[in-house]
């Protein structure tokens, strides 16, 4: 059971100007970027950012997560968070990238929990 890597997240309106300046930021390219049309978001990853775009209303049941973890293993984390006292809030499902959940800790800490089918 391993993090691999945690990501800050940012919540915009624009993903161009976004993807500009953490590129910049981060002096690298971005590594990654789909959508979830079904939900109205895109998303790319840059440096250490998951920058996630959309509307206000889009935008609404993510902006109350903290933190990102990408994961060696969903389900162990799953089992680990919950017996820690976790409360699962979204729990795990099919996303572009592999399988997320999102769990609210017992310190009241909204993560994502992401394991991707091929690891970044």
């Amino acid at each position: 059971m391993n993090i691999l890597r945690t990501l800050t997240r940012t919540c915009v309106h624009d993903m161009e100007p976004a993807i500009l300046f953490y590129e910049k930021l981060a002096g690298t390219k971005t590594q990654s970027r789909f959508a979830m049309p079904s939900a109205g978001l895109e998303f790319a990853v840059t440096g250490d950012v998951l920058i996630i775009c959309g509307t206000d209303q889009a935008l609404l049941p993510f902006r109350e997560t903290n933190a990102t973890f990408l994961v060696d293993s969903l389900e162990e984390y799953h089992r680990f968070l919950i017996s820690s006292g976790g409360t699962v809030l979204r729990p795990p499902q099919p996303v572009p990238t592999g399988i997320n959940m999102t769990v609210r800790h017992l310190d009241g800490l909204v993560a994502e929990y992401v394991e991707h089918r091929h690891r970044p």
